[in-house]
């Protein structure tokens, strides 16, 4: 059994700097929070005032991309970062981010915590999802065709959730989240007269483009990565342009190799730690793993020239 190394941040940086990079802010968590419902309020109100098959498809890109922007900041909730008191930061990461997901926090946070501390070994509860590759550039199309189509998602959470009520498996929290959840958004639509908002702009986006921006997380995150328990080189940071932060990589989940370096620094100074890292040649003199954008980090899962 191997344990990844906790690398101490004061020790490389000094504990003032350490103490600027580190700190949590409530105000810039609850606005992280408050964002991403905001833009997809926006999304929203755009499709429904100016209907047209643009504005349906770009609010199901966008709302999709915030779907997979609230499982992020559920994830910082998760580690504790999102606010500082510990209530308030597991009400808001719960129900402000996790729930309309169809998560719940306290299971995501038991089995998370294990991926953190054996990252990219076999008592990694995430290594399923790194093992398979590299894989065949049509074993990838294929796959993002099923995340498009919505086939994925029945496979996650349609089918997951019929085996239960057959009795193959037991009903968790997640599930109670997804079903309740989805339930309000649809009595809401229909209230205000629109049921078809709750189908095109809430679940559309989450049964497709919400899973391929969430497949692609996972992919650039850690696929390809080593197998040896090295705190430099089990997680890939991914640069991402603005274009991508919209539409595949919102609130700083690029940064996933500075997050697993030091798991206790929020999300948005992440940048801040990347920088600070390149200051100091660290990301060099460890070799670091970087991809330019997500197009070379697929161009390096399926073999092919970076």
């Amino acid at each position: 059994m191997s344990v990844v190394p906790r690398i101490q941040g004061k020790t490389l940086f000094g504990e003032a700097r350490w103490e600027v990079l580190t700190q949590r802010s409530n105000a810039q968590g609850a606005w992280l929070v408050l964002h991403a419902w905001l833009v997809i309020a926006a999304a929203i109100a755009v499709a429904v005032v100016w209907t047209h098959p643009v504005t349906i498809l770009l609010a199901i890109l966008v709302i999709g991309s915030r779907q997979l922007g609230l499982a992020i900041l559920m994830h910082d909730a998760a580690h504790g970062l999102l606010l500082s008191n510990t209530r308030w930061n597991d009400l808001l990461g719960q129900y402000c981010c996790a729930a309309p997901v169809g998560i719940d926090l306290h299971e995501y946070r038991r089995y998370h915590l294990k991926h953190h501390r054996f990252a990219q070994q076999p008592e990694d509860p995430d290594l399923v999802l790194s093992a398979p590759f590299p894989i065949s550039r049509a074993s990838l199309t294929r796959k993002m065709a099923r995340d498009l189509t919505g086939l994925t998602f029945a496979k996650l959470r349609i089918l997951s959730l019929l085996a239960v009520i057959v009795g193959r498996r037991t009903m968790f929290r997640s599930d109670w989240c997804l079903i309740v959840s989805h339930a309000v958004f649809a009595m809401l639509a229909a209230l205000a007269g629109a049921f078809w908002v709750y189908l095109v702009l809430w679940l559309l986006p989450m049964a497709t483009w919400n899973m391929l921006v969430t497949r692609l997380r996972n992919i650039a995150e850690h696929a390809c990565m080593t197998n040896e328990a090295d705190p430099w080189r089990v997680a890939r940071t991914t640069h991402a342009s603005w274009l991508a932060r919209v539409f595949v990589a919102p609130y700083y989940v690029n940064y996933h190799g500075e997050h697993h370096l030091f798991m206790s620094v929020p999300c948005y100074r992440l940048p801040g730690i990347h920088q600070a890292l390149e200051d100091i040649d660290l990301t060099r003199q460890h070799d670091m793993p970087q991809a330019s954008g997500y197009w070379q980090v697929l161009r390096q899962v399926t073999g092919a020239t970076a």
